[in-house]
């Protein structure tokens, strides 16, 4: 596979990076240039990659054998699995670079960039050569012309960058999974987190907060105006925003909720009533729930819908009407793969299992991890005194609580790891 002479470095976000053996070893996420003293580009001395479990590291320019916009390819080596952290004379590309404001010249015409691309000299040199900026026009229904430039030719590159759009650095991460989505974002600066955040659709900034530490999650809602953040909290799992408001004091919860349409609101006040490290205070108030004339085939059809996470998928709950939490009498619950091996047409009721006892909204979190490891189930019910469906908890709510609150820091997770005999990338 050969390499091309110029990249844009934007194409590049998300390529698998492979070994010499062929296999994936993680996805490339930015950049690397060291900054010179002179009025030299910059030079490129790497990429970031990111591994499983999101650590992302970095790739030396050196060890790379080929790239291109569909792989990148690693020579034989080590791979220093250190985290990767910039240095003061570093710069990340698409993190730094794109949608800055600047401007051209000569003529001295506005625009944003859109994407920049690296070149190799002769001598086997990586630099920052050339800039691809849209200009700006004034008019929304009018996109200004494009300028693919040397980099000399554009003046607002280096220093502090004003406010700025978020366009292209969206259309970068807006394939990554929510994880990963937040990730990136604990890599940004707090004022270009917020400003990404809050150019996030309502449905996907309620994803990615779910996946943020409990203070980046608080920083950001706050960020956004309270109309815009009782919009996103709706789009959330209702136990997901009680977390959320969980962290805010009691008078900004109640704004906050009173913003919210009184239908997604009272679940969440529910779940705010329970006390800490109970089911009550963990579980989800909308699992899979249907009456016992249900059939098989409306059951599968219902943990079909794409918007179920695995674990609520997992099973159906049965209980009298009404359908909604708190529900008529609980009767038991389905799991899918008794669904997949009974007659389309049978009725659940005929099928459903109770003999396991449900937990009560006061079950402590290590007896309901115990009751969940002893039957191997992926979700529990949760039943009031009046033998009320209210909830279920899942194995991602336990993990949730059970794991350090820092967990998803990418701060509290960044102790340097070994260097493993693999591959090679020393930061610099």
């Amino acid at each position: 596979m050969s390499t091309p002479t110029r990249i844009y470095i934007a194409r590049l976000a998300g390529v698998a990076v492979f070994d010499p053996n062929g296999d994936q070893v993680g996805r490339v996420r930015d950049a690397v240039a060291r900054l010179r003293p002179t009025q030299r580009p910059p030079e490129v001395v790497g990429l970031v990659a990111e591994m499983p479990m999101r650590r992302r590291i970095f790739l030396s320019i050196n060890r790379i054998t080929s790239i291109d916009a569909d792989a990148v390819v690693l020579g034989s080596g080590t791979l220093n699995l250190r985290r990767f952290e910039k240095r003061p004379n570093e710069l990340l590309v698409l993190q730094e670079l794109l949608d800055r404001r600047v401007q051209l010249d000569p003529g001295g015409q506005a625009g944003s960039v859109v994407d920049v691309a690296m070149e190799c000299s002769r001598g086997g040199e990586w630099s920052l050569a050339r800039v691809a900026v849209r200009e700006h026009t004034g008019r929304l229904t009018r996109r200004g012309h494009l300028h693919q430039v040397e980099w000399e030719r554009v003046r607002g590159l280096s220093g502090i960058a004003d406010s700025r759009g978020t366009a292209n650095l969206l259309s970068v991460l807006e394939d990554m999974r929510p994880a990963d989505l937040a990730n990136a974002l604990q890599d940004l600066p707090d004022a270009r987190r917020n400003e990404v955040a809050a150019a996030l659709d309502d449905e996907r900034l309620a994803d990615v907060l779910s996946e943020l530490p409990e203070h980046d999650q608080v920083e950001i809602l706050a960020a956004l105006d309270r109309e815009r953040a009782a919009d996103v909290l709706e789009e959330m799992d209702p136990d997901d925003a009680a977390d959320l408001l969980s962290e805010l004091p009691p008078p900004e919860q109640d704004v906050l909720l009173d913003l919210m349409q009184p239908d997604e609101a009272d679940p969440v006040r529910q779940l705010l009533k329970y006390t800490p490290g109970t089911a009550g205070s963990v579980m989800t108030s909308e699992p899979v729930i249907l009456p016992p004339d249900a059939t098989v085939a409306e059951a599968l059809a219902r943990i079909r819908e794409p918007q179920l996470s695995p674990a609520i998928a997992a099973q159906v709950f049965v209980s009298r009407a009404p359908m909604t939490t708190p529900t008529g009498r609980y009767l038991g619950m389905v799991h899918f793969q008794r669904l997949l091996r009974e007659p389309p047409a049978d009725l659940l009721g005929g099928i459903v299992v109770n003999d396991i006892d449900p937990l009560r909204p006061t079950t402590p979190l290590p007896e309901i991890t115990r009751r969940m490891a002893t039957y191997d189930l992926v979700a529990m019910p949760v039943i009031d005194r009046n033998n009320r469906l209210v909830g279920a908890v899942t194995v991602d709510d336990v993990l949730d609580h059970l794991l350090p609150r820092d967990w998803r820091d990418r701060d509290a997770a960044g102790r340097p790891v070994p260097a493993e005999p693999t591959l090679d990338g020393a930061n610099g």
